[in-house]
């Protein structure tokens, strides 16, 4: 009996689950219907005669307006430049940006663009575009109008902290090549590799410059990986990066809507550097695959993290290429960090916190303290070492000696003088030998 009421039971139940499939079903077709009679109408009785496709893609770009905004419909012609993007080489300004608080904001200006020539920086709001509103726009439709022909000039409305009222930017648009890895030798075995963005090519590039360090110093005995400013891109690139400094572990992993199915990456030893430390830079407008990098390299304890937190853009996005030659881009996942935390919102969190400071004002500060030591006192006893160094003074003084060490030593410098971060990170790394031997 009590059998039966439970046979009973589960049948109910199941009769109950299908009605419920059934009318939700329902209800969405009803919905369907509704749009469908909608576009009849507007098309029969709407005053002037209407491009139906037009009505159908600005339909559709209302319905993702409700999701997040990554989501994006992309008409073909915004596809077809979206696809160009990622090869390294496209028309534009330069900048990443995205919607905060219903605000057209921007992440990063990518390095050697018109947008950082012109001096913009990350957080500023652009609200108007050739004095147009910016309100309400997506990102889709933002990237649009910031397009255009090589050569054209566009004109940004741009506010932030500081400013009563929108500074305008005038910019040529201009054909933009990406060359997204720049090296320094620091000498002695140490490099510096900036790495601005995540194309086709960068692990390509990273690895090429990281056999030259080693080829050329035998040792690599420590690198710098400056990923401030970067707004990310190609998520097989941030793996293959990471590959680079990690034999063994968790690069990243991603969950979508069923909580049960798990994706991980693993990173795989084959041509992996090790043997070295590394300190990674980061800052606010590193965001997706260059916190990927950073949370990959924490987690596995392969690399100190320096800077300021990131960004926090943790989703993933997929791209559908529809019949007609659009597209869907369309969020589909979190990424989740090596020790099981999600990057999105939250951002990597610094090792060490290092303020960006402008450098002039600290050498300024340098000048005005100075303590007295014997070497200051007149007619002091000259030791050995000091000889040298006067001799070695006069000695760069001369301009032929400028001109034969200014290629090798002018990078370095003008890195370890105008970047205090990059000289916190090198002072660190230089220090990271004397620390493990004690």
């Amino acid at each position: 009996m009590i059998r039966k009421l439970g046979i009973f039971s589960f049948i109910i139940l199941s009769s109950s689950w299908l009605a419920w499939k059934t009318f939700a079903a329902d209800d969405r077709y009803l919905n369907l219907q509704i749009f469908a009679k909608v576009l009849n109408i507007v098309q029969q009785y709407y005053v002037e005669p209407v491009d139906s496709q037009k009505l159908i893609y600005g339909g559709i770009k209302g319905m993702l307006r409700e999701l997040d905004p990554h989501t994006n419909f992309l008409p073909p012609d915004i596809y077809k430049e979206f696809e160009s993007e990622t090869s390294g080489e496209f028309g534009g300004i330069g900048i990443e940006i995205s919607v905060e608080d219903g605000i057209l904001t921007i992440i990063s200006p990518i390095e050697d663009t018109p947008a950082w020539k012109a001096g913009i920086q990350p957080g500023d709001k652009i609200v108007e575009i050739n004095g147009e509103s910016t309100k309400g726009l997506s990102l889709v439709e933002a990237a649009q109008k910031m397009k255009g022909k090589n050569g054209e000039k566009i004109k940004l409305g741009i506010m932030r902290e500081g400013l009563e009222e929108p500074k305008t930017y005038t910019l040529a648009r201009e054909i933009v090549k990406l060359h997204s890895v720049k090296f320094v030798d620091l000498e002695d075995g140490y490099g510096y590799i900036r790495l601005t963005s995540f194309i086709e090519n960068s692990a390509k590039e990273m690895r090429e410059q990281l056999a030259n360090l080693k080829k050329k110093q035998k040792n690599i005995k420590g690198i710098i990986l400056d990923l401030r400013r970067n707004p990310g891109g190609l998520l097989d690139q941030a793996v293959q990066v990471s590959n680079l400094f990690l034999e063994r572990g968790v690069i990243v992993s991603t969950i979508g809507r069923d909580k049960n199915k798990k994706e991980v990456i693993q990173a795989k030893d084959s041509g992996t550097y090790s043997g070295f430390p590394v300190i990674v830079l980061i800052n606010e407008s590193s965001a997706s695959a260059s916190e990927i990098v950073a949370g990959a390299l924490k987690d596995n304890k392969r690399a100190l993290i320096m800077g300021k937190r990131s960004f926090g853009k943790g989703s993933v996005q997929s791209v559908v290429k529809m019949g007609d030659g659009s597209g869907l881009k369309l969020t589909v996942a979190r990424y989740y960090t090596p020790s099981g935390i999600s990057i999105q919102a939250e951002g990597i969190k610094p090792d060490i916190e290092v303020d960006e400071m402008d450098m002039a004002t600290i050498e300024k500060a340098k000048e005005n303290y100075h303590v007295r030591r014997e070497a200051d006192i007149e007619g002091h006893l000259v030791n050995e070492s000091e000889k040298a160094k006067q001799k070695k003074k006069e000695m760069a003084k001369s301009s032929w000696w400028q001109k034969f060490n200014a290629k090798e030593k002018n990078d370095k410098n003008s890195l370890l003088t105008n970047d205090y971060q990059v000289l916190q990170a090198y002072n660190y790394i230089k220090a990271w030998k004397v620390f493990k031997s004690l």
